[in-house]
């Protein structure tokens, strides 16, 4: 811990608690962590890797919460989890192969029409409509949670908008939704960090400080969102939607 930069640190702990305290109800906290480590110096690679270490510390956090809360569909995230799961682990070894780069154009679509479609229907997930998927649907919502999964170890930001977009769809209200997919974001993370590990891509001296600040600020977002309910769940996924919207017009154009 000699060669670590007091101030540097310091910084990725104060990013990590703001960043784990937007991840902890509806993702996006990579827009904020992955820059800062970035700042600190590591390689891109690393950066995400490492992000993935801290970012697992506080998704675990937060999903204890919402579980405590009741706000967690156990019976459905238990059959969903594999599917998450091995769907990272496979993005995070492709991305070793091909440029993650190639989705963003995608991903750009997606997150559009994924914040037109919320702002446009006012009172939708409001109140919960779930009810038993059919054989088609179960296949269809299983293959998209799947390569969610696939995204998340390939790419990464945004994920857990994705995935509380997609309980939003088959009847979840924010609240649940945002309970389902932090359960589920926290397979995908811990997926894609047992795939960065094994590649010798995480730095531990900046990712387990971090980590720590993420449980603090994955605590407080979480413990916020289940007092405050589903309307401020809604404006925050708004928020972070267009946001990633916005980073990604960004990214693309500096491609260009």
């Amino acid at each position: 811990m000699d060669d670590i930069n007091i101030s540097t640190l310091l910084l990725l702990v104060c990013f990590g608690f703001l960043a784990a305290f937007i991840d902890s109800v509806v993702g996006g906290g990579g827009l904020i962590s992955i820059p800062a480590l970035l700042f600190s110096g590591l390689s891109p690679t690393a950066a995400i890797a490492t992000n993935k270490l801290a970012s697992s510390m506080g998704s675990l956090t937060s999903t204890i919460a919402f579980i405590r809360s009741g706000k967690v569909d156990f019976q459905l995230v238990a059959k969903l989890f594999p599917l998450i799961f091995t769907g990272s682990l496979l993005g995070a070894w492709v991305v070793n192969f091909v440029s993650p780069e190639l989705l963003k154009p995608l991903v750009l679509v997606l997150l559009i029409a994924v914040a037109i479609y919320t702002i446009l229907k006012k009172n939708w997930g409001h109140e919960s409509t779930y009810q038993k998927l059919s054989l088609q649907k179960a296949l269809l919502f299983s293959f998209t949670i799947f390569a969610i999964g696939f995204y998340d170890g390939f790419l990464g930001a945004g994920t857990g908008s994705f995935i509380l977009f997609a309980f939003l769809i088959i009847g979840f209200d924010f609240l649940h939704s945002a309970g389902n997919a932090k359960f589920l974001n926290f397979g995908s993370n811990i997926a894609a960090l047992i795939m960065f590990i094994f590649l010798d891509a995480v730095n531990f001296s900046y990712g387990i400080p971090m980590g720590i600040s993420m449980i603090v600020g994955a605590l407080v977002g979480s413990k916020f969102a289940i007092k405050k309910g589903v309307a401020y769940v809604r404006v925050l996924f708004i928020f972070v939607t267009v946001f990633l919207i916005i980073k990604n017009i960004i990214d693309y154009i500096k491609i260009l």
